[in-house]
This record gives C-alpha cells, structure tokens and sequence, in this order.
C-alpha cells in the first residue's frame, strides 16, 4: 500500500481543537463517504463509517480522535493581548515564542505567544520554566477595542501552527496534530483497505471528539454501535533521542501495541491474539507501556457488560506540542495489521476472546 500523504497533510494542516472538530469532522465525513460505508454519528460530534461484512456481529469498533492539543482565549486585555488557557495537556517550556492562529468565525488572525527576550531577563527569572497564567499572545492590536473590532472574542480557539513536511529520509513526516490525525488517518485508510475485501463481521472506522479534555467522545460514541470489540488507534511516546533506548519506542520499528497505560490493562487474550496475527504476517510491533497518559480505549473497555479494548497506533516524537513526527513506513504497517485483525475476528474467535 502506498500512503496518501496528500490526505495526511490536509488532515494535520487543518485545525481542529477539543469541542471544535467541525472541519476535521467534514474531512472525515468526505472520506467515509468516497468509501461507500453509510455514516453514523453521536450527539457529540463522533463520525464512523459502516461496513458490513460476511456476518453481522461481532461488531468491531476502530477510532481514532479528531481534536488535538490547543488553547482557548480566557481574557482579553485592555492593551489587546490575549490570555489563554490549554485545550488538552501542554508542559508550559514548550509554548513561548511559538506562532499560533486565533480562530473566529469569520477569520484567521497570526499572533505570537509573549514572551520577555533574556536580556531582561534575572537570574532567577531565567533558571524558570516561565508559566502558562503568566503568557499571553499578541496578535498586534493596539487595544481591546480594536481585537472586538477584529471579531476575537473569549472563548474562541487558538491552534499551533506547523506545516506538513515529509524529512528528507522520506519516511519521516513532519507535522503538527500527528496526536491523533494519525489515528484519524488509520481509520480511513483501513476502510478503503477493506471496501472490496471479506471480512467476517462488522466494522465501524471513524473518530471521536474531545479526547484530549478527558476522553469525552469516548463515553458517548460506543452507544451508535454497540461494538463488540474496540480498537483505539492513537500515538505513543517514542524514546529514540539520544541515550541508551535500546528498549524503547521507535519511529519505523512497527505499530504499538499498548500493553499497559494510566487508563486501561488491555485485554489479555485480545493483546495476544494482535500479537499473532502481526507474527503470522511477518508485520514488525513493538510494545508500549507507558503510565503517563491515556486514550479513548480506557473509556471503550467500560461499555456496558466490558469491551475487549486495546491500544494500536504509531511512535511519535514531540507530541503535546506544535510540532510532532512519525514514520510513514509505521504507518503503512499499522493498516496492515488492523486489516487483517478485522480480517480475522469472527463469532467464533470473538467468543474464545471473553471465554473467562
């Protein structure tokens, strides 16, 4: 398979902070639709696509999130400079100096996240990480009636700015919302994988909203379907910096697979069942434990009576930031071993999967 990398950057490029998915969503809905799956939605804003294979259950559910990490204006001064507060988790180092776009309704103004130049700067000032209630973002004004001129009011979305850009290695891709438009991205990519393939079940790709303010989208989106089984496709962590991480993630090792994470042990015979079919089909994985952050499948795995929940997605550097990176080989990886999980997955292996 060849990865539309045309798609993954309109995908990154266009902006979509938690409670305003709505151009991400219309992307989505497009794709789905040049699939030929029949859309359905929640009342939150999640998407999905449906595919109805050889069987109508067990239903399986792939999602990825549509938001990503971005700010919200709070304040706005009487010299025109906009306080902000964060849209999902930001260590407060990574955020000044940086370009950003405040978004209205009618348009996109460019600002700048304020800070002092270190000729100004004490001592004590500069052995500080400088804190987020403390910056602002300039977007020149002169005063505050001239951004209420400009149609900037609080409460409207401020985005990272950070062009698409394949390295020149061409495998690593450069971006911003890698977290989650990857995952978005998977969702897609298998849905056409699968739209002239077999399968013996029925699947679900899309999207959720609201992930990275507490996993939101997650808690409503399995009540469209009623899944039988649930597949989160998000990033995690890569290690490879410099050091010794021999043991760590790594871009252009293979898809991770979470084996434990700060919302959810994953389901056992479900991880190890992945395992095999990724073995059997000479696909490269790696294993990903990690204690510091969460996805939508530690709220899927408590659907109802349970979910049989994991964790499969692509290393990424940088997350949480304007800037993030994974490796196209990964990715091209990752949609084949979740086709050919979907590929494998009917009535009879999903009821060896909850035979307790």
């Amino acid at each position: 398979m060849v990865i539309e990398l045309d798609l993954l950057k309109e995908l990154t490029e266009t902006n979509g902070a938690p409670g305003f998915e709505n151009q991400i969503r219309k992307i989505m809905r497009r794709e789905i639709e040049k699939a030929g799956a029949p859309l359905v939605y929640d009342h939150m804003g999640s998407v999905f696509g449906e595919k109805k294979g050889s069987a109508e259950s067990p239903k399986i559910m792939l999602a990825g999130h549509m938001d990503e990490v971005a700010f919200m204006i709070s304040e706005i001064t009487k010299d025109g400079y906009l306080r902000f507060v964060p849209l999902g988790g930001w260590w407060d180092q990574v955020i000044l100096s940086q370009r950003v776009h405040v978004i209205t309704d009618k348009k996109t103004y460019t600002g700048v996240v304020g800070s002092k130049p270190p000729h100004i700067l004490t001592a004590e000032e500069r052995k500080k990480v400088y804190p987020m209630r403390e910056m602002f973002i300039d977007i020149g004004a002169n005063d505050k009636d001239q951004v209420k001129e400009w149609g900037i009011k609080v409460g409207d979305p401020i985005m990272p700015i950070c062009p698409f850009e394949i390295l020149p290695d061409n495998d690593t891709i450069l971006a911003k919302a890698l977290d989650n438009r990857a995952g978005c991205y998977l969702a897609l990519e298998v849905l056409k994988q699968l739209k002239d393939s077999g399968h013996p079940n029925t699947i679900y790709c899309g999207a959720t909203v609201q992930e990275e303010v507490g996993l939101r989208g997650a808690a409503t989106a399995p009540y469209i379907m009623e899944p039988d089984l649930a597949i989160a496709m998000d990033v995690g962590i890569a290690q490879d910096g410099p050091g010794d991480n021999s043991n760590k993630a790594k871009l252009g090792a293979g898809p991770l697979i979470t084996f434990l994470d700060s919302s959810m042990v994953p389901h056992v015979p479900l991880r190890n069942m992945v395992i095999e079919i990724a073995e059997k089909h000479n696909i490269p994985y790696q294993v990903d434990v990690m204690l510091g952050g969460g996805t939508d499948a530690g709220r899927f795995h408590l659907f109802k009576k349970g979910i049989p929940s994991l964790v499969i997605g692509v290393a990424s550097r940088y997350i949480h930031s304007h800037v993030s990176m994974v490796s196209k080989s990964d990715l091209e990886n990752s949609v084949k071993l979740l086709a050919a999980v979907v590929k494998t997955v009917d009535q009879k292996k999903m009821d060896s999967l909850i035979d307790f």
